[in-house]
């Protein structure tokens, strides 16, 4: 009996990135842009960015539309299957921990804020604690619980975005707009670590969720329709919307758009929608990491979840623009090793791909190289009196490239040598 491969359409597949990218993340990196550069330069190092995430995720996507397999198992050819599923699950389990700790500082300080206007004080860093073990709780109970909550809190933020942008152009904020200058001065490769960062683990794992598609032109059209108008727009709104309103509290500005109310409780929603996908991914991740079963991922989700708010609770959220920075530093270089691999060496032909048992020492040294050197600008940031170095967000994806290019070239040379011997 022949089986039949359900596909999807590329609407569909934009659509999924699309919402990926509307987001409170999205909002926060608009926010952290302007306040160290103007609103055009804002908007350039948007583009720029995303254009080169949609790229990644164009040429990573198309390499598990070819095999339909999903990153993890593409990945087993540059890394083994071993390195693979170890190295990608510990991206994701940093990212989502990351991610979750971010997203609860933000729910916390939207509740605090809510609970104030009411006449109620509580401190950000306790509720973020009872923000984050909502969130921990609810994510043991799965995909039901983040199916509704998504269905409420997607429309209510674009909608709440959309209506901020218009009285924002159209009212008396427009003047304000127009003659902003920020206060910081953050370059423009500072700029694009941040934008990068914020959605460079979406462009290497793309083929997660393009293994579906039907052929590679899909791919194409849905990384260009589903990501740049989004992300433009919501990093564009979170820009606009702090200069509007005069804050870079992402939270104070939401309490300001329509009521203090109505702000609060979509601002929370969305970072639990968001945190819902964190914890259960990050407890996935953990489950791969350290190998134990599949039984255990409810209490590998909860632990997930737990160390997220722990992050929340010390203030994880001032630390936006170091975590993106290092972000961007770890996970591109990935994508350059696979694009190494499958689009120059096997020169995107699906025959020539194959799996590799075990570890590949090659592909994991290539990554750890480009990682490292470009996380080192980052990490010397932290210690002022030390020598600092330019942050060059792209250098890790080109220099894993290159290493694993030379040493393929190198051991094939080798390998002709001793056999001709």
């Amino acid at each position: 009996m022949k089986v039949i491969k359900e596909h999807q359409s590329w609407f569909s597949l934009g659509i999924i990135w699309a919402g990926a990218v509307i987001s409170i993340p999205s909002l926060l990196v608009g926010n952290t842009l302007i306040t160290g550069m103007g609103l055009s330069k804002a908007l350039l190092v948007t583009l720029a960015g995303y254009s080169i995430i949609v790229v990644l995720m164009i040429l990573q996507g198309i390499q598990s539309t070819d095999l339909g397999r999903p990153t993890v198992q593409v990945a087993a050819q540059v890394f083994g299957k071993k390195g693979s599923r170890t190295i990608l699950s510990i991206i994701l389990a940093i990212a989502c921990l990351g991610w979750f700790g971010i997203q609860a500082n933000v729910c916390g300080a939207a509740l605090a804020n809510l609970l104030a206007v009411s006449g109620m004080d509580i401190p950000v860093p306790l509720a973020s604690l009872i923000c984050g073990l909502i969130m921990v709780t609810s994510a043991v109970y799965g995909v039901k619980v983040l199916r509704v909550i998504s269905y409420i809190a997607v429309p209510l933020l674009v909608g709440i975005s959309v209506y901020g942008l218009i009285e924002a152009l159209t009212g008396d904020s427009l003047h304000i707009i127009q003659n902003y200058k920020p206060a910081g001065a953050m370059s423009f490769t500072d700029g694009l670590a941040v934008t990068l960062g914020s959605f460079a683990l979406g462009a290497v794992i793309a083929g997660d969720y393009s293994q579906f598609s039907r052929q590679r032109s899909d791919v194409l059209k849905a990384a260009l329709f589903g990501i740049i108008p989004a992300g433009l727009l919501m990093i564009g709104a979170g820009a606009v919307l702090t200069i509007a309103y005069q804050t870079s509290d992402i939270t104070a500005t939401f309490l300001s758009i329509t009521t203090p109310f109505i702000g609060g409780v979509v601002l929370i929603l969305a970072t639990w929608k968001t945190n819902l996908v964190n914890a259960i991914s990050g407890g996935i991740a953990l489950i791969n990491v350290f190998n134990v079963s599949k039984e255990k991922e409810k209490w590998a989700v909860g632990i997930a979840g737990t160390i997220g708010t722990v992050l929340a609770v010390i203030g994880i959220l001032n630390y936006f623009t170091p975590i993106m920075s290092i972000l961007s530093a770890m996970i591109p270089p990935v994508a350059g090793v696979m694009i190494a691999a499958y689009w120059v060496l096997g020169k995107g032909d699906k025959n020539r791909w194959h799996e590799v048992d075990g570890v590949n020492i090659l592909g994991v040294v290539s990554w750890l190289v480009g990682a490292l050197i470009a996380c080192t600008p980052v990490v010397l940031s932290f210690f002022p009196s030390l020598p600092q170095v330019p942050n060059q967000p792209l250098i890790g994806i080109v220099i894993s490239f290159a290493v694993y290019y030379v040493g393929y070239r190198v051991s094939a040379q080798k390998t002709v040598i001793l056999e001709e011997n």
